[in-house]
């Protein structure tokens, strides 16, 4: 786990700091990203990290400090920036709440400090409290990728935050009681823009509050989180830690995934290849999954058995998902041989396809599926042929749609349960489709199409 935003240079830390730095390491804290809210602060931020290997520092004067800001100010946050541990420019921001600084002065200091960030291309560690219509204008205007640390705001604001390709960091205060509209705000933010903080000394979760906050709390705050998002503590953990070291240039993991665990499924990565190039598809991008790297060269394509060994015990996992990011009928003996390998150890078995595995084959794929196969998943996406092929944009032009259909009503007489699926993306009638699902005789869910996995 990384706790995204902690203030460990705080006097509240003075008469134990060390141990509250070993107190986060041994409930499992990797990282501790430090933030300086003052010139002063920020140095203390970085000889803090050069005494702790757990502690990275960022730089940077926050609002309160906004009247301060000025070109010998910034010079020496460039000066303190040019340091190994030193991952952002930060804690830098807005706040009309308290409205402690004249909002010129404050938006004048924020403007410079962002131009530093994009200058020396590090990431901005943003506080921004009732004040988003004057602060995302700014974000999107200098150009810097950045995480809204300890965030306050509603869905809607934080659904424009991630156009803007920033960060979504939340705090204690989305445990408490009366933080609805935050919740609904982590509900609607998509994985790969989730981190998560302590904001220590403040802000400690439900479950400590009126104690001190630290970073060894930022677990409560992940379990709090795992249970609002139906994910593992596991999944949170991945996740948050992911893009924190993304975000902050750390590095992330890029080796090529086999199996990879969500919730209480493990998923089966065979290949990137697809015979989509659907519009709103990151494979090629970005081949990210809830923290996964599922990035695959066709050279690197796992053969059956270290799939099968990948996989161990089956019956840990609820279900076998063969999904990845590319289409794993392309490699239909693999899947099969797979499958068999699962079902005969007596686990279940799911196939998350684009329906398009007949015109892969040249011949009916489903009733090779059966009795390996406990359920299909298909990507059907829209009940509209034409919007179908604008979507999908398939090898196989103007057949897909029709093909994808004939596969679903095959695959009822030989699969146990069918379902078939639409992104809510913009122009789609899910509705549509849900009455597609009727005609055809098998389940219709809706996906959000921001949110992977």
């Amino acid at each position: 786990m990384i706790d995204s935003h902690a203030h460990i240079t705080a006097p509240r830390f003075d008469d134990d700091r060390d141990a509250v730095l070993d107190r986060a390491e041994e409930a499992g804290v990797e990282l501790v990203v430090c933030p300086g809210t003052t010139l002063a602060d920020s140095r203390a931020a970085l000889d803090l990290a050069h005494r702790h290997r757990l502690v990275l520092a960022a730089v940077g004067m926050d609002r309160d400090a906004a009247a301060d800001v000025d070109g010998g100010a910034i010079d020496r946050l460039r000066e303190l920036a040019d340091d190994d541990r030193c991952v952002a420019i930060g804690e830098i921001g807005l706040d009309y709440h308290y409205d402690r600084q004249p909002r010129d002065i404050q938006r004048a200091a924020f403007e410079a400090q962002l131009e530093l960030a994009r200058e020396l291309d590090l990431p901005a560690i943003v506080h921004c409290r009732e004040a988003f219509d004057d602060c995302l204008p700014m974000l999107e205007t200098a150009g810097v990728r950045g995480v809204l640390h300890c965030f306050s705001g509603d869905a809607d604001t934080a659904l424009r935050c991630c156009d803007l390709g920033l960060m979504i960091s939340f705090a204690g205060q989305v445990t408490y009681k009366r933080s609805d509209d935050l919740r609904e705000a982590a509900r609607a933010v998509p994985s790969q823009h989730l981190m998560i903080e302590t904001d220590s000394p403040y802000l400690a979760p439900q479950t400590v509050r009126g104690k001190r906050n630290e970073p060894a709390f930022v677990m409560h705050t992940a379990r709090f989180l795992a249970d609002l998002l139906g994910l593992t503590l596991e999944d949170v953990d991945r996740i948050t830690s992911t893009n924190a070291r993304l975000l902050f240039g750390l590095g992330a993991d890029r080796e090529r995934t086999i199996a990879y665990p969500i919730r209480d499924s493990l998923y089966v990565n065979l290949t990137n290849r697809c015979t989509n190039r659907c519009v709103f598809c990151p494979r090629s991008a970005a081949p990210r999954v809830k923290g996964h790297w599922l990035g695959m060269e066709r050279e690197q394509e796992p053969t059956a058995e270290e799939v099968i060994a990948a996989i161990g015990d089956p019956a840990d996992y609820d279900e076998i998902v063969f999904c990845g990011f590319g289409e794993p009928t392309l490699r239909l003996d693999v899947l099969l041989e797979v499958a068999r390998s699962v079902k005969q150890r007596g686990g279940r078995t799911r196939l998350n396809t684009n329906g398009q595995g007949d015109l892969v084959a040249g011949e009916p794929i489903a009733p090779k599926l059966s009795g390996l196969i406990d359920s299909v998943s298909v990507s059907v996406n829209t009940a509209d042929p034409d919007q179908y092929a604008a979507l999908s944009r398939s090898d196989y032009g103007g057949r897909a749609y029709d093909a994808v259909l004939e596969f679903v009503r095959t695959a009822k007489q030989h699969v146990p349960h069918v379902a078939i699926t639409a992104l809510d993306y913009p122009g789609v009638d899910t509705e549509a489709v849900g009455r597609l699902a009727e005609r055809l005789g098998v389940e219709f869910r809706s996906r959000a199409y921001k949110h992977l996995g």
